[in-house]
């Protein structure tokens, strides 16, 4: 199908996909983390205690996503999607309103389960059932929301809380939230029904079958691909949770980095729409083991970045990884496991990721606060991407013996 009739056709589903992740945003940490020194100043906090509660509410997120998640195999994304985003909606507020320390890390957990727990997991379920053959091509546009969000939010809010009060700021996130909720009932006015159309189009996993949790939970390849869940979602979230802290280790102003991250994003969208293709073309078998070695290059190139020059090259291959991120781990599940009970195993990985987005500012800034500096971070993590690339050399090669034979494609 030519890319022109792929969108008209499925414009709908695919602006629906657009904007669920667009919509995480405002739970995702790249967004959260530009307000990390007005709310340590605000609540007398520490790194590590600012780390802390994140990690505590990130944590709680994580392991309510386990039965949320599920939920996508039974409720369509127009009954779902609306309710999530009044969810975070009502985080969004809590936010701007809170004046209590103790009533963060509620907050927290309202964010990251509604923004970039359950509005990504709908988004990225959605594509991955109700597309087969262009799997790839869905996932990557319905990623574009991610990555517009990415993009935009952080230079432009950074920009605002220059005139205006960083309180003030999390309102246009409720506004924005609220004005999704009739977009999406419109956009999902006649909405595939998942279960029909998954048996009409489904792609069968491993062995010829479709998994279920508890079968993929007693499956060696699911817990070799844990670390590999784990790191992206620890590490990239430590990078743009401890922001601040890195301009100030380079001498630089928090504006001057955050620059960098429209650039950042373009180049993660190249990276993105590339890997949707090759995805569609090669199957995740092929593409999985290797795609984390550029992010084991980013954080070495971090680590001795002393100017714009040397940043660059960071942000680009951060950019490959992060882009491949977008597409290939959510085909990946659908692709070894099959798609009839996509959305709980989806939850499993979710959980996971979720999880690490957590363990990743807690430790970061556990370690900030006892003088191991982020310098000497960025070397161990570039190490343990490097490790995990080898553990999914092993596994996924080992485990793709298993998959039907057009999944070579």
């Amino acid at each position: 199908m030519k890319s022109t009739g792929f969108l008209a056709l499925n414009a709908p589903f695919l602006g629906a996909g657009v904007l669920m992740t667009f919509a995480s945003s405002f739970g995702q940490t790249f967004f959260i983390s530009i307000f990390a020194g007005e709310i340590r100043q605000a609540f007398d906090l520490s790194h590590g205690q600012w780390g802390g509660i994140y990690a505590l509410g990130t944590t709680m997120s994580a392991i309510v996503m386990v039965w949320a998640g599920g939920l996508t195999d039974t409720y369509r994304v127009r009954v779902l999607g609306p309710g999530v985003l009044l969810g975070l909606a009502a985080a969004c507020l809590a936010m701007a309103v809170n004046p209590f320390v103790w009533a963060l890390p509620a907050i927290i957990f309202a964010l990251r389960f509604f923004g970039q727990g359950m509005s990504s997991h709908i988004a990225v379920v959605a594509m991955a059932r109700w597309f087969v053959a262009t799997r790839g091509r869905a996932l990557s546009i319905a990623s574009l929301g991610f990555a517009f969000g990415e993009a935009t939010l952080p230079f432009l809010f950074v920009s605002l809380m220059t005139i205006v009060d960083w309180r003030v700021l999390w309102i246009v996130g409720v506004l924005l939230c609220l004005a999704g909720v009739p977009v999406l009932a419109r956009l999902l006015g006649k909405e595939r029904i998942p279960g029909s159309h998954s048996q009409s189009e489904s792609s069968l996993g491993m062995r010829g079958q479709h998994w279920d949790r508890g079968q993929v939970l007693r499956s060696p390849l699911f817990w070799v691909m844990v670390p590999a869940i784990l790191g992206p979602a620890a590490f990239n979230t430590s990078f743009f949770f401890h922001q601040v802290a890195f301009a100030e280790t380079k001498g630089w102003s928090h504006v001057d980095l955050v620059a960098f991250f429209p650039l950042y994003t373009l180049m993660a969208i190249g990276a993105m729409m590339v890997s949707g293709w090759a995805l569609d073309r090669f199957g995740t078998a092929r593409l999985m083991p290797l795609y984390q070695l550029p992010m084991a290059v980013s954080f070495l190139i971090f680590a001795i970045a002393t100017g714009p020059g040397t940043m660059f090259w960071g942000f680009l291959f951060l950019a490959l990884t992060t882009g491949a991120n977008s597409t290939l781990p959510n085909a990946f599940w659908a692709e070894f496991y099959g798609t009839t009970h996509i959305g709980s195993i989806k939850a499993l990985a979710a959980a996971v990721m979720v999880l690490g987005s957590a363990i990743g500012p807690g430790l970061t800034g556990w370690l900030l606060d006892r003088s191991f500096g982020l310098e000497q971070q960025f070397v161990a993590i570039a190490a343990y991407f490097a490790f995990v690339t080898a553990v999914m050399v092993f596994g996924i090669r080992k485990a793709a013996q298993s998959l039907p034979q057009d999944a070579f494609r």
